[in-house]
């Protein structure tokens, strides 16, 4: 028997494993990992979206890394996220790491969720939410996935409790979100199902995501305008936003402004509420 050869480092083994199964990707099925766990022990967020679950819902010891944005005050839970660390979304700087889920929104891009499932590590995709009730279920179903069922259903139930309250309290209150961007969104969109929750109409009856409409501006008014990011609005806005026009400016520094922390409404998560109460206690003034 000839002389024992020293083992790989895991990390090697697994990138070189993780490249063999993309050589053989035409040949084979990707097959999910499964799972022997019921809580996640070794859990990497890949984006702020994915950050503001796992600061939740998981167990802040069982949190190997976060976001870079983490901390960013764009995020909701900022505080909870000091002291953690933080890895870029990068297949080796999160492969070194060997953790046990990857949690993910847009973080890695496109093909992030194939890499690491081929590569042995679940991933847990945050989706898409166009609704409320989008975002109920996506709490739900994130929190039993992160081993806290009963804490999501708990702020799932709170949601709804809170939904409850405002109900049947539409008003012909036309309200006008604006991002320091200069863009606004109508029907098709979550901000425009907080607007509704409300109890306000939406001053832009246009689908989808779309830049102020400066000429409507210009002689019509909105009875409010939601405005988000309000600090970046006021302190470090683009140069070419639509939102500098002085149509804009003019509705920007009118005495019917809500001013909206950015993190209610950068991503769909259950502090979507505290923008939706903001609007409706805004509605009644």
């Amino acid at each position: 028997m000839g002389p024992r050869l020293p083992s790989l480092p895991r990390v090697a083994v697994l990138c070189a494993a993780t490249l063999l199964s993309f050589c053989l990707a035409g040949c084979s099925p990707s097959v999910a990992p499964a799972r022997d766990q019921e809580r996640p022990l070794r859990i990497v967020s890949l984006d702020y979206c994915a950050d503001q679950f796992v600061l939740k819902f998981a167990d802040r010891e069982n949190i190997l890394a976060l976001s870079p944005d983490a901390t960013e005050d764009f995020s909701y839970m900022r505080d909870a996220a000091i002291g953690l660390p933080t890895v870029r979304p990068i297949a080796e700087n999160v492969l070194i790491l060997e953790p046990d889920l990857v949690v993910r929104s847009y973080g890695g891009g496109p093909s992030a969720t194939m890499f690491f499932e081929r590569a042995g590590i679940e991933v847990l995709n945050v989706g898409w939410t166009d609704t409320i009730e989008d975002v109920i279920a996506n709490v739900e179903r994130l929190s039993a996935a992160l081993g806290a069922a009963e804490e999501g259903q708990a702020v799932a139930s709170d949601m709804r409790t809170r939904l409850l309250a405002m109900a049947n309290t539409e008003r012909s209150v036309e309200t006008l979100y604006v991002t320091p961007g200069g863009v606004t969104t109508g029907p098709g969109s979550l901000v425009h199902e907080i607007l509704i929750a409300a109890g306000l109409s939406n001053f832009q009856d246009e689908d989808g995501w779309r830049s102020l409409p400066l000429e409507r501006l210009a002689y019509e008014e909105p009875d409010l305008v939601a405005a988000a990011f309000v600090e970046t609005l006021r302190s470090s806005p683009s140069q070419w936003s639509a939102s500098q026009h002085p149509v804009a400016q003019a509705q920007l520094n009118g005495a019917n402004v809500v001013p909206l922390e950015g993190a209610w409404t950068a991503c769909g998560g259950w502090f979507l509420m505290d923008a939706v109460e903001a609007l409706a206690k805004a509605g009644y003034e």
